[in-house]
């Protein structure tokens, strides 16, 4: 047998080591993507010992980031975007171009290139996807409208990252790197590159929208998993490698759009399970690598230039996005989960940096740089999450500009003068419109209950109020949200919305203004439940708990009913 066995070394090291620091940053509270760069950097050259191979690392890599992409794909919904399109797409473009502008400011400071300052700036400006859904799952605010915000901005940011990564090397050329034939005029380049990804996206929409969930359908019936599983990787790694060799486009899109084609198939959550445990171990190989590029000297050869970074990534982006947030007069929490989401960099800028290193624009230190601010960020995230609720307290206290921000002159954060005064009395003052409140709202209208939804998703609001309901838009933890819900002669304070965020301050308002009103809660865990009882909150139901026990009534009743019927 061969001796060489450098790919098995460096397999088994990344996925080792990357396990021990990933399990030492839980402990410590980290994400455990800090563990998987601590990892790279320990088997990286910039550190003394074992060296893994960066070669086959980077090959390695590469197929990590066609499974990241994938993933990002098949969860990718238009229907999700639409929802929060009125501040995810111009907040999200808006909060790019301002980062942009930062680093690229930066990089003029250092004396850097224009080419250089846009992929560092780029860099700089797209968060971390697999971060923010890890850290809004640990709250339960996923599901909430402020998840969803955060979310479709982030789709945003990845979108406009993948049309970057198809664009760069065709304009590396005129930006002073290693692109495109430098002979052939830009606009020549950009129309060649534009028609490639046309004719692959073309061929996907027409064709593999059909063909490969087609495929799925074939495989499922087979009745084997393993098979199931082995279509659903070889469509990733097949139709990413089949892009870049035929239509010229990046590993990276052609991974997207095998994860959009393939969401179309009704199996599609069930290859999203099946593909979590090789995407998983690729993306900590592809972490792995990354952390072997980063050169820890930066830290004392450059750390006044680390620290700028740092505060463009903390400070500089998430303001921005909140000033953004407050001007479309969505609440001041929402702006606060949207800055403290944003507020880290990870898999799309280490994508981006190492583009711009095999297209000679960005230096070494520039890498070294980003991938610094990287572990900074993503170490501390998680507390900017928990600053976020004394953070709103402190600031409603002291500004009354952000106070006027949320609300001046909102016409939807009152009810019309023309809602009939006789379904403002005994009615239901419903909290969030979504799945779960839909479906409240939709069995009141059939019992001819009266309701007032309170929402913060405006969009939302503006469409109920065109159906003709009664809809406030705003944090109904907010006593003004509640008042003019006329909370005062409702006769019950339905909280639908999962964030449990600021239940309390509801119930405290509603109770205020309304001793006798009764209250009913929606939380998904049972902790939180059993604290919102103690508080005497009302009935408090426990989303899959609730579920489970509602469904086994049904099914023990129809039992019954069979049992009961003459044989």
């Amino acid at each position: 047998m061969p001796h060489n066995i450098s790919l098995i070394t460096t397999f088994a090291a990344a996925l080792g080591f990357g396990l021990l620091f990933g399990m030492l940053a839980l402990k410590l509270r980290l994400p455990a993507l800090v563990g998987y760069l601590a990892a790279g950097v320990l088997i990286g050259p910039a550190t003394p010992g074992f060296v893994a191979d960066a070669a086959i690392s980077a090959q390695l890599a590469e197929i990590g980031v066609m499974l990241l992409m994938f993933g990002v794909g098949l969860h990718f919904s238009i229907k999700d975007l639409m929802d929060v399109k009125r501040i995810a797409l111009p907040g999200a473009v808006l909060q790019i171009a301002v980062a942009t502008a930062m680093g690229v400011g930066l990089a003029h400071w250092w004396g850097w290139s224009l080419g250089a300052g846009l992929v560092f700036g780029l860099a700089l400006s797209v968060a971390s996807t697999v971060v923010l859904l890890r850290a809004l799952e640990d709250r339960g605010i996923l599901d909430s409208l402020n998840g969803r915000i955060a979310v479709g901005w982030l789709v945003v940011e990845d979108l406009v990252t993948v049309l970057v990564l198809v664009l760069l090397p065709a304009v590396a050329g005129s930006l002073g790197g290693a692109g495109a034939d430098t002979n052939r005029p830009l606009w020549q380049t950009l129309a060649i590159t534009f028609g490639q990804v046309g004719a692959f996206v073309a061929f996907m929409l027409i064709v593999g929208r059909k063909l490969f969930p087609w495929l799925l359908w074939r495989v499922a019936k087979t009745g084997s998993r393993e098979m199931f599983t082995l279509c659903v990787i070889a469509a990733a790694v097949g139709i990413a490698y089949g892009s870049s060799e035929i239509f010229g486009v990046s590993f990276a899109l052609g991974a997207f759009f095998a994860g959009m084609v393939l969401r179309e198939s009704e199996l599609s959550h069930r290859a999203a399970q099946e593909s979590l445990p090789l995407r998983d171990a690729f993306s900590v190989l592809f972490f792995v690598s990354v952390g072997m590029l980063f050169d820890p000297m930066v830290i004392v050869e450059s750390p006044l230039q680390l620290l700028a970074v740092v505060a463009v990534i903390i400070f500089g982006k998430s303001l921005a996005a909140f000033a953004l947030v407050l001007m479309l007069r969505y609440p001041l929490n929402t702006a606060l989960t949207v800055s403290a989401s944003l507020a880290q960099i990870g898999e799309f800028s280490f994508i981006l940096a190492g583009m711009g290193m095999q297209l000679k624009l960005l230096p070494a230190e520039g890498q070294s740089l980003i991938l610094a601010g990287a572990i900074i960020s993503i170490a501390v995230n998680p507390l900017l999450f928990k600053a976020v609720e004394p953070l709103q307290n402190w600031i409603r206290s002291k500004s009354e500009l952000a106070r006027r921000m949320e609300r001046a002159e909102d016409p939807l954060a009152e009810l019309p003068m023309s809602t009939d005064h006789a379904k403002l009395s005994g009615q239901v003052v419903l909290v969030g419109y979504g799945r779960v409140g839909r479906r409240i709202a939709h069995d009141l209208t059939n019992q001819g209950v009266h309701f007032v939804v309170a929402e913060q998703n405006r969009e939302l609001v503006e469409e109920l109020r065109k159906q003709g309901f009664a809809a406030v838009a705003g944090d109904a933890g907010e006593p003004a949200v509640l008042i003019q819900a006329h909370i005062a002669r409702a006769s019950m304070l339905v909280v639908a919305t999962p964030d449990t965020f600021r239940v309390r301050a509801m119930i405290e308002t509603a109770r205020a203004l309304n001793p006798s009103i009764k209250t009913v809660v929606r939380t998904h865990s049972e902790s939180e439940a059993e604290l919102l009882r103690g508080e005497h909150a009302g009935k408090v139901f426990v989303g899959e708990h609730e579920l489970a026990n509602s469904m086994t009534q049904y099914v023990l009743r129809n039992l019954s009913e069979a049992e009961a019927k003459p044989h």
